[in-house]
């Protein structure tokens, strides 16, 4: 367990600094806002979906290290995935970190995701990990109103 919480913090300071994916897509296709007010993290989360593949994913805003470390990480984990696909892997991230399956469980599921299954030791940070999943899951809906936490 010390290993998965090195590298579980290696990565989220990682993500943190340099985030992947971070601008504003102006060719977006989906796009959609999330806000969790408990402790201010903003995102949006932009997608090019073609038919049914999305092509490209960013995210633009401010938050906490784990909710832009999720951010960035999910950004690099959908590209080339199919809309069912990216709903199923929402569904298993939402599941590690929430502590409802455990990290060797999903490991082929979600390659790099599954340092995040250091978040469910902190509940109030749950919410931080998963707020950029939300919004993009809001976005492929097409829904209009910014997705709140709360």
């Amino acid at each position: 367990m010390t290993d998965l919480r090195e590298l579980y913090q290696q990565v989220i300071l990682d993500h943190t600094k340099k985030p992947r994916n971070f601008h504003e897509m102006a060719n977006a296709t989906h796009h959609a806002e999330g806000y969790n007010p408990l402790c201010g993290d903003r995102v949006t989360v932009y997608l090019l979906v073609d038919g049914d593949t999305i092509t490209d994913v960013s995210f633009t805003g401010s938050g906490c290290a784990i909710c832009t470390s999720s951010a960035s990480l999910m950004t690099q984990s959908l590209v080339s995935k199919k809309i069912d696909e990216a709903t199923q892997l929402f569904g298993t991230f939402r599941d590690l970190v929430m502590g409802n399956v455990e990290a060797d469980q999903t490991i082929d599921e979600l390659d790099r995701l599954a340092v995040f299954t250091g978040v469910r030791e902190f509940p109030m940070r749950v919410k931080c990990a998963t707020l950029p999943w939300h919004t993009m899951k809001e976005a492929l809906t097409g829904g209009a109103a910014t997705i709140s936490t709360e």
